[in-house]
């Protein structure tokens, strides 16, 4: 065995933990179809939001770790649901309301709104795969209509007509009494209105495989279950898509996680073993709500890649996807910084501690070095203070501070001053705002300007930070109180960096000057 496979084995990092359950699945036998499947589901009701992107990213990394600690090949499916009826108009796309005459016909029945695709659904798939291309996924995309109408599913179909009571007698326990009543696992497609139907059935017959029916103006209809007549309900969907592709994997929101039961014992009914899951819990917005793909709020994919790099997003998506997290724009920041600072990490560290970076899991192992000189977070400070309106002003300070650096030797520190000046005019321009200093800072100020004027030495973070302690030590206790003062009179912040290392990167000559423009009220 590996070095490198004997260390993944006992890996506490999540994405092992995952990986060995799927050992433990084939260590009898490897799986009669030769391939350990990884499965990621998409409803394509809206346009793809960053949960999404979330669960494709974390399945691949428990994907790689498998690959780390088995032989058996594996291949990895994205799956859109675009064959489920639109049951309400999204509010984020254009010329919304005249979708409403197209209310439950299956999304890739519906016109595109945006006018470039064939339909709705279409429309979205193609984003949803533009968006995961970007990322450099290692996927196969299925359209439930294709899978549906091809006949592709013809045979699952006709098992759940064979076992209908059985697949029924689940469904029927987790439903309300009313519900029961019309409650049927088959939705038909109504061949003249093309809608998606929500009617009980009058019979199930096993012999031909079809199902009859009253339309919703009592019309008797027949229809056979393959060939895209029907879709099943979405939870006994879940579980038939299971038998019929043989998934090995897949994980889902914590929204999900009452429902894995459910799912679980329709895949048997239908002749397949139920996969390994894995519950994530949900994106929330800056109010705390549910990120939701037809209201648009929280964070888009596009939205991230506007302020910072595939990779920051990536991981943000691997740190604890057991816990319910904020997904705004203010995170990003510090997923930036945080990402950097564990390649720069990773570099000195040993294998097994490697093994539990998240660098690792996001590079697959081929993890490259940071050529981030200047954080994130200073490099918004220096956008702040200096007003700059491109990039370009930011490498004026950058090159005096590290000369041998220019946008060609440190393309990831080019693309941050970049995303930096873009995320300084869209959020911390528009609500910035210094305070005047208290009588107590106000003399702080000044004697740290003073010693600033008097300084000759390096211009180095850790020799200026100690000017600033100094200052602050003999004047504040605690010394937070200090730092606080300097980034809310001086950079309109309630935190920031080390202010040593911002005087270097900035000048201390401009520092002086900025002080000056604090004490005479003009930040104010």
């Amino acid at each position: 065995m590996s070095q490198l496979r004997e260390a993944a084995l006992a890996s506490k990092a999540w994405p092992f933990e995952e990986a060995r359950k799927l050992v433990k699945r084939f260590a009898k036998a490897p799986p009669e179809k030769g391939h350990v499947l990884f499965e990621t589901g998409y409803g394509p009701s809206g346009l793809p939001h960053i949960g999404t992107f979330g669960e494709v990213a974390r399945t691949t990394m428990v994907r790689r770790a498998f690959e780390t600690i088995s032989d058996i090949p594996t291949r990895m499916i994205c799956f859109s649901d675009d064959l489920d009826g639109m049951r309400k108009i999204p509010g984020n796309v254009p010329n919304s309301e005249g979708l409403r005459e197209h209310l439950q016909r299956p999304l890739t029945s519906v016109p595109d709104p945006f006018g470039t695709h064939d339909s709705f659904g279409d429309h979205n798939n193609a984003m949803l795969r533009r968006f995961l291309d970007t990322f450099g996924f290692d996927y196969e995309f299925i359209s439930a209509t294709e899978f549906y109408r091809s006949g592709k599913f013809d045979e699952v179909l006709l098992r759940a007509v064979e076992r209908y009571d059985d697949v029924m007698a689940v469904m029927l326990k987790s439903l309300r009494e009313e519900r029961r009543q019309t409650y049927s696992i088959f939705l038909p497609i109504h061949p003249e209105t093309g809608r998606v139907l929500y009617v009980p059935m009058k019979e199930v017959n096993a012999k031909d495989g079809s199902i009859t029916f009253d339309d919703e103006d009592g019309r008797e209809w027949t229809l056979p279950v393959t060939g895209g007549n029907v879709k099943l309900q979405w939870k006994p969907d879940f579980g038939a898509r299971w038998a019929a592709l043989g998934v090995d994997f897949e994980m889902y929101g914590k929204d999900h996680s009452t429902n894995t039961p459910i799912y679980d014992k329709i895949c048997r009914i239908l002749g397949a073993p139920a996969p390994e899951h894995f519950t994530y819990e949900l994106f929330l917005d800056e109010n705390g709500q549910k990120i939701s793909k037809t209201s648009g709020n929280g964070v888009s994919i596009d939205q991230w890649l506007t302020y910072a790099s595939a990779e920051s997003l990536s991981y943000f998506m691997y740190l604890k996807p057991k816990t319910a997290k904020r997904m705004y724009f203010d995170v990003i920041p510090k997923a930036v910084d945080e990402y950097h600072q564990q390649l720069r990490a990773y570099a000195g560290q040993d294998l097994k501690a490697r093994l539990n970076n998240p660098v690792w899991h996001i590079h697959g192992g081929d993890v490259p070095f940071s050529n981030m000189v200047v954080p994130f977070a200073m490099l918004l400070n220096l956008a702040s203070v200096s007003g700059a309106g491109d990039k370009a002003q930011l490498w004026g300070f950058i090159r005096r501070y590290a000369p041998d650096a220019t946008p060609e030797s440190h393309p990831d520190l080019d693309d941050a001053a970049g995303f930096a000046v873009r995320y300084y005019h869209d959020f911390v321009k528009p609500t910035r705002a210094c305070r005047a200093p208290t009588d107590t800072e106000r003399e702080a100020l000044e004697a740290l300007r003073a010693a600033l004027v008097d300084y000759d030495g390096t211009v180095d973070d850790e020799a200026l930070q100690s000017v600033v302690y100094s200052i602050g030590r003999e004047r504040f206790d605690p010394m937070r109180g200090w730092f606080t003062a300097l980034y809310e009179v001086l950079l309109g912040a309630s935190q920031g960096p080390r202010f040593g290392g911002f005087i270097a990167l900035y000048g201390v000559e401009e520092t002086v000057g900025l002080i000056d423009r604090a004490l005479a009220g003009e930040l104010v």
